[in-house]
């Protein structure tokens, strides 16, 4: 249940975040081991001996005989922030700042004038406040600074401001080689290497220099068994090899031409010089004395490093003076803001409240908080609040190793007998769209036509339940059937994140829906790191969950595909088609995205037939900012998931 995010980082690019049915949460990005051979490599870019990898043995060619036989072509290498000014010159103000905070967001017309408006990015260097700090709201404390073992959403917030990536995307998901920190991409003409040269004036926050080697380390890190970097394995695993040729040459072998293959190079990079040496004593990478010091105080290569850390209060973070100057010279755009805070605040109510006050400088609002927690001139004195369509996706998750949900036409009398109407006219007031499967209907793999949504049909569901044999043979209100022997009443456990005021409220229209036609559904409020467990080891029957989007429908296959149950993935309701495993292969392998686009939607029908997951509904980004934030911008996954999303905000001067 995590996601890896982009911005200037690598952290978020192939997988989804997991919001907990309209409060957001975390999850993780993938837990599966790679595949191929568990086999050590006979090969290496660094001195010292290498750690056992889960990759096959791989000698690559020296530099000279990789240029002598391979056609590059070169890739672009852009400036994510120029490309955001660019987009911004094209689409300016419609009204004044003044204008724009003296409104309320009643409708579209007004969200519009909002977010254009109060969007746009500084006129020059003088209007920024370049003292100012941003108080950002995390519903969760990071567990681990060590980018290559995040495991949540706070994680990967902190880290896409501090780890360095070489590639990112833009708000339309679109990729590029990042400018920042590479010269130039070349990819061979049969897709199967990538060939990156480095600039040489980026640096650690220690001082050292960031090389190629780091960027091959990092790699081998992440695929060693030992090392529980399960998240971002998930992709990187795709990956043949990574070498480096010299300090500032790195090179990535593939394992098949994809037409994802992009996407697997973007793993967060650590320093090699810090733990080369000290992963084969822990490669826990946490419990050691040594470790556990560079978890306290990281060595970065963002644009941020780690000021202080207050477990379960704040994460602070400074402008890294040395990430934009170089021997005196400025060579990358200087951060708008000199301090960020990540203020801890799991409750959502509590989160509203420090936004009122003034103490944090923006929240995602649940939706009853953003119609009737937001629209008085208590709200408005300090703050406003936009709004952005998101490719995400709500649901409730069958375990289909349970006998309960073993039978699709079980699965399919959920849908019908759930009320659907009722949770997005009241629970949701009307502000979200109904479920129609794994992909958003304005994403380019949504299936055309996109399926009916479910309405209750109390009849229908109990129907399909007496024809997989779940009846009430006993005569005493509770549904029941025979397995192995003996009779089992259908009575389940639905678990839900019990910070979630939206979730609880589906869960108990569930369980009363549910009620009405003979089955028991016990709701257990659980916290998301419990959930998290349960799910990886998919100890539960029933959970109320979500997923953002990732940058490529092929990251599903970690959601859906057998591989990913066999080998410890997200595949959480432990679904297995083979029809969809080979879909999923043939989609990756696919270059013209029409047919990708036809491949994926026939995935999203079969998994719309086969309801692994009861589909709730596509949620929208709500946010308050307070009034003194400029610069954001909604994607398709909110208003920081890309470049450069959070690193466009900034604060006017007064």
């Amino acid at each position: 249940m995590l996601l890896r995010s982009a911005s200037t980082s690598p952290v978020w690019l192939l997988v989804f975040s997991l919001l907990l049915c309209g409060c957001p949460s975390a999850p993780s990005n993938s837990d599966g081991p790679a595949s191929g051979d568990s086999t050590s490599s006979s090969t290496g870019d660094a001195a010292g001996e290498m750690p056992e990898v889960l990759l096959e043995s791989f000698d690559p060619p020296t530099l000279e005989e990789l240029n002598a036989k391979v056609q590059w072509e070169s890739l672009p290498v852009l400036d994510g922030m120029k490309r955001f000014l660019d987009f911004k010159k094209e689409n300016p103000p419609l009204v004044s700042d003044a204008e724009a905070l003296a409104l309320k967001n009643t409708g579209p017309e007004q969200n519009k004038k909002i977010v254009q408006s109060l969007g746009r990015p500084p006129a020059n260097s003088e209007e920024v406040d370049w003292d100012a700090t941003f108080n950002r709201h995390e519903r969760m404390d990071a567990k681990s600074t060590n980018p290559i073992l995040g495991s949540s959403v706070a994680e990967f917030d902190v880290a896409e401001l501090t780890t360095p990536s070489l590639f990112t995307f833009d708000w339309n998901f679109v990729p590029f080689g990042n400018d920042e920190i590479i010269k130039s991409w070349e990819v061979s003409a049969d897709r199967l290497v990538d060939k990156v040269v480095l600039r040489d004036d980026v640096t650690w926050s220690d001082g050292k220099p960031f090389t190629a080697h780091d960027v091959a380390f990092t790699f081998q890190t992440i695929m060693n068994p030992k090392v529980p970097a399960v998240a971002v394995r998930s992709g990187t695993d795709e990956l043949r090899w990574v070498h480096a040729y010299d300090d500032h040459t790195v090179v990535f072998f593939h394992k098949e031409s994809l037409a994802t293959n992009t996407w697997n190079m973007l793993f967060p990079i650590i320093p090699k010089h810090i733990y080369e040496n000290s992963i084969k004593d822990d490669p826990s990478l946490g419990q050691s004395d040594y470790h556990i010091k560079y978890e306290q105080a990281p060595v970065t290569c963002g644009p941020y490093e780690y000021a202080s850390r207050d477990r379960g209060k704040e994460i602070v973070l400074k402008r890294r003076d040395s990430w934009y100057m170089h021997n005196g010279q400025e060579v990358r755009r200087k951060p708008y803001f000199k301090e960020v805070r990540f203020r801890i605040i799991e409750d959502s109510n509590t989160a509203l409240l420090a936004l009122k006050k003034g103490e944090i400088d923006e929240a995602e609002l649940a939706p009853d908080q953003w119609v009737s927690q937001t629209d008085d001139d208590e709200f408005y004195r300090l703050n406003t609040k936009a709004m952005g369509t998101e490719w995400s996706q709500a649901y409730v998750g069958w375990n289909l190793k349970v006998p309960f949900f073993a039978d699709k036409r079980v699965r399919q009398a959920m849908a019908y007998a759930f009320d659907h109407e009722e949770m997005l006219n009241n629970v949701c007031f009307g502000l979200y769209e109904p479920g129609q499967g794994v992909f958003h209907p304005t994403s380019w793999m949504a299936p055309k036509p996109m399926p009916t949504p479910y309405k209750q049909d109390l009849d229908k569901a109990e129907d399909l339940l007496d024809e997989a044999g779940w009846d009430d043979s006993d005569g005493d209100g509770i549904r029941d059937h025979e397995i192995d022997g003996r009779t089992v009443k259908f009575e389940f456990e639905l678990v839900v994140a019990s910070g979630s005021d939206t979730g609880m409220k589906i869960a108990q229209l569930l369980k009363s829906n549910l009620d009405q036609i003979g089955i028991i559904c016990n709701v257990k409020p659980t916290e998301f790191t419990v959930m998290q467990e349960l799910a990886r080891t998919h100890k539960f029957q029933a959970m109320t969950a979500g997923w953002g989007t990732g940058t490529d429908p092929a990251t599903n296959k970690n959601l859906w595909t057998t591989k990913a149950l066999e080998q410890n993935g997200r595949n959480y309701s432990a679904y297995s088609n083979p029809k969809v495993d080979a879909l999923f292969e043939q989609g990756e392998r696919e270059f013209d995205r029409a047919k990708r686009a036809e491949i994926y939607g026939e995935i999203a029908k079969i998994l719309w037939e086969d309801q692994p997951y009861m589909w709730l509904y596509y949620r929208s980004s709500f946010f308050g900012f307070n009034k003194s934030v400029r610069g954001y911008m909604f994607s398709p996954r909110n208003p920081f998931g890309y470049n450069p999303g959070f690193l466009a905000l900034w604060k006017p001067k007064g």
